[in-house]
Formats: C-alpha cells, structure tokens, sequence
C-alpha cells in the first residue's frame, strides 16, 4: 500500500537547501531555459530546440515516439549531453549558463528503466537507495554510509511507503517495486527537480499504477517534475503542460487541455489515435 507522500523537505537536508536557495539567481529566473540549442551526433542534428523554459516548481511531460530525441533532451537537462557552442549559451539553468555535471547531479533526481538494468548484484533495497547520496547505484568500494545517511534512506523510503523493502534483494524484488525503490534513491537527495525517463516502460499495471500515483503525489510537492513518456496515461492530472517531440523538434507545447488532441496525437505517433480525457487524465484508444 502506497501511503500519502509528505511534501516536506527531510530534517536532514533542510539546512543544506537553506545554503543552496540562497546561492539561486533571481526568482524570476526560469528553472532552466533552452535557445537555439542543437545536439549533434555522427554529423546529424539530433534534437534542435528554438526557445523553451522550464519554471521553478513547475512539472511537464514530454511525450515522443521512440527516437524522437526525448533522451537527448534529458540529458540537456542533467550535463550529460552538451549542445553546440553558441555566442549566447543555449542552455542556462537557474540563470546560469555554467552548470557543470556535478552541480546537475546535486540538484536532480533521475529515474529510469535503463537504470534498472544496470542493476546486477545482490544488494539490499536500502543501499540502492542511499547509493543517490554518492551517485552510484549501491555504495561505491571503499565507502561506508554513516548512520545519519542510512537514516535518510529509510526516512525517504517509508515516505514512500516501501519500508517494508528496505532489506528485501534488489534482485527479488518485482519490477514494479524496484522501480519505486529507484524513486526513493532520486529523492535521497532531497532535489528540486525530479527527471522520470520513460518510468512505466516494462512493467505491470500494478506496477504501473504505483509509480503513477508516485508521480502525482511529487509533482504536488514542490519540486519541479520532468516527464518523459510515449505513454499518454503516464501524463498524471497534476502535471499541467505538454510538449510533443518529434524527429528532434518540438512539435507542440502547452497546456494539455490544448496540446493533448486526436489529431496531434496521431500525428505525433502517425497512427489513428483518439484520446479520451476523464477527471484530468488521458487515454489513448487505438481507432481501426
């Protein structure tokens, strides 16, 4: 049972969030802002976005058919993928054009399924998850935890109600709950923005549904909520604006209510698609 998420920062990471939102630009700076910024590979431009901003606290879902460029678009957000170089930076986060790989990690919490696979030994769920604080996926060789940072593992997990994982095998565990352990790891941290890349890709619906009600509960929660998905379900009634990504360009972007039709739908993924709204969710239904 996934009890209620509590939009309060952790008492173990209040001071550090005191020290980093003093060191912010000014608050009218977007989160992070793209202009001109292009992405090349093998001599093709992968991904080439005009002029796109992300506000503090805001949550977005980018929705894409496969090879569309939305990892490309991740990794702009996280430093692992640098644009071309530009006169005028074409990526500035918090209103600076510097972020380092370092400074993205300190303050985002990524969760994917690809993640999951790179999970091969045997380790408790709770090591997974304090494995966010050094940015590994366990504890690396040769580091011990303290028992401050394990509290703050356990804390992050019972707020996601899965303490009762705490000593279960990653291994053993059901896709579904692995998943929402990688959650936990993403929150450790305590960030301010949370990255969901493809979060329900190869799991079961009630898998599915766990992480979804996951998602819904952080997007109220504060921090800003980067959705990345090709499923239309995964857009949780919280999340307000949407944009379509295609062949490496943005296709659409708004609010839902305007950007989440059957035509721009069955555009984006060139198939007949009619989506079906109910209570602020979405649903694809295949049209034969």
């Amino acid at each position: 049972m996934l009890v209620a998420f509590v939009p309060i920062r952790s008492r173990y990471n209040r001071d550090m969030n005191v020290e980093n939102d003093s060191k912010r630009n000014a608050a009218d700076a977007p989160l992070l802002q793209l202009r001109n910024a292009q992405v090349r590979r093998a001599g093709k431009i992968i991904l080439d976005v005009d002029d796109f901003s992300i506000a503090e606290g805001e949550s977005i879902a980018i929705l894409g058919p496969n090879g569309s460029g939305k990892s490309t678009f991740v990794s702009l957000v996280t430093r692992e993928v640098f644009p071309l170089h530009r006169d005028e930076p074409p990526v500035v986060f918090r209103g600076d054009p510097r972020m380092t790989l370092a400074d993205a990690k300190a303050c985002t919490g990524v969760v994917s399924s690809t993640m999951q696979d790179q999970i091969r030994v045997h380790l408790p769920a709770d090591e997974v998850v304090v494995g966010g604080l050094f940015g590994s996926l366990g504890v690396p060789p040769r580091r011990k935890p303290t028992d401050r940072q394990m509290a703050m593992a356990r804390d992050v997990m019972e707020g996601l109600g899965i303490a009762d994982l705490a000593k279960r095998d990653i291994l053993t565990l059901s896709t579904g709950q692995a998943r929402r352990v990688l959650v936990a790891r993403a929150l450790v941290n305590d960030p301010d923005v949370l990255v969901f890349d493809e979060p329900c890709s190869g799991l079961d619906p009630e898998g599915m549904y766990y992480v979804r009600q996951t998602i819904s509960r952080l997007a109220g929660s504060g921090r800003a909520i980067i959705l990345v998905t090709h499923y239309l379900e995964d857009v949780v009634p919280e999340i307000g604006r949407v944009v379509l990504l295609k062949d490496g360009r943005i296709q659409a972007a708004g609010h839902k209510e305007e950007v989440l039709t059957s035509d721009s739908i069955t555009r984006l993924f060139d198939v007949p698609i009619h989506v079906v709204e109910n209570a602020g969710a979405y649903y694809m239904q295949f049209e034969r």
